[in-house]
């Protein structure tokens, strides 16, 4: 799977972080997404596979394109014994995010980028669209911190393990009202927090990255998205934890779901009989193989975002694979109209 997929991949999300970028800056957050949602199914839709989203823009009610349940791929048409061998055959399930950072694009902020994870049948969580508490820390700090001690306790944990102070370590939180409590004990261990309005699946990944002077990814932020971090941090050996959030008055806002009973209703009839459960990165994506792939729309941390010339643009991606053990960062020049100036930077 991963010498089959991993290039095209990489080409599904830089088509839909080019379509969404053409809408940075205007206002129109619904549309950024909307774009980049058509243009990575239009790619996905190109790939010798049978696909499976599993975690998309929402049910068929809601979503026409990449909901959750739609396959995707050249095998899965009418005419697909024409094109695939059943017996050499791959069955994939596939998480995806095309526009993570809606409110990003839209108002020109850093840090949205389009992103996507993958995985044999059955090897990815598929997420309800509830709410998820997260822990995410570097790889130094896995098995160490844990989601269930406090703020401080894992400070201080966190300290010891990348041997340097509280005071050194910088601590990413979602602007929520939820967070108010979180963020005055993180300041008052001693470390700093950086408030990010969207797009904490960027911050989880700068985690296991050491150079991004981001060191945890502590808060309540929504459940797929967990599980797309959670992919990304198993394939690079990062900490991270997640535990569903299904009392609307935890999160105060946007919980699907209008009672906590009939929250955990539903969870129930989803086969989750244990809500409270803490999920680890390898069962978040326990597959054998994982493939996570990402490329910013508007500038991040680890990526730059989509940088338009005269008949061209410039995107930078990365795809990380559990199977080979790579991060590859993606430099590339996509020509539109016979470019007569190719930008080098």
């Amino acid at each position: 799977m991963d010498s089959t997929l991993g290039l095209e991949i990489i080409e599904v999300v830089e088509k839909a972080a080019i379509a969404s970028a053409k809408w940075m800056g205007k206002g129109e957050k619904n549309t950024a997404d909307h774009v980049a949602v058509e243009a990575m199914r239009e790619r996905m839709n190109q790939i010798h596979m049978r696909g499976r989203i599993v975690i998309g823009e929402g049910e068929r009610d809601e979503a026409p394109m990449l909901y959750i349940g739609e396959e995707v791929g050249i095998c899965t048409r009418e005419d697909a014994h024409t094109y695939c061998n059943p017996d050499e055959l791959v069955e994939i399930d596939i998480a995806v995010d095309p526009c993570e950072g809606t409110n990003l694009v839209a108002y020109g902020q850093n840090g949205s980028m389009a992103v996507l994870a993958i995985s044999e049948k059955g090897g990815l969580f598929a997420a309800p669209d509830f709410y998820m508490k997260k822990l995410a820390a570097p790889p130094v700090a896995k098995g160490h911190v844990d989601i269930n001690k406090s703020a401080t306790e894992n400070l201080k944990i966190l300290s010891d393990c990348m041997n340097r102070s509280v005071e050194e370590l910088v601590v990413v939180v979602m602007d929520r009202p939820r967070h108010k409590e979180l963020i005055n004990e993180i300041r008052q261990a001693g470390a700093r927090v950086r408030l990010i309005s969207d797009g904490d699946v960027s911050a989880a990944l700068c985690c296991a990255f050491s150079g991004s002077n981001i060191h945890a990814l502590m808060g309540i932020g929504a459940a797929p998205e967990g599980v797309i971090s959670a992919a990304a941090m198993r394939c690079l050996g990062g900490h991270f934890q997640g535990q569903l959030i299904y009392d609307p008055e935890v999160v105060k806002t946007g919980l699907i779901g209008e009672s906590k009973e009939g929250n955990l209703a539903r969870l129930n009839e989803m086969g989750i009989t244990d809500p409270d459960k803490v999920y680890n990165a390898e069962e978040l994506a326990c597959g054998q193989t994982v493939l996570f792939a990402a490329s910013g729309i508007t500038p991040g941390t680890l990526m730059d975002g989509v940088r338009f010339f005269h008949g061209g643009a410039r995107t930078q991606s990365l795809v990380i694979s559990s199977q080979s053990k790579t991060v590859r960062f993606v430099d590339t020049v996509h020509m539109f109209d016979n470019p007569k100036h190719i930008q080098l930077r």
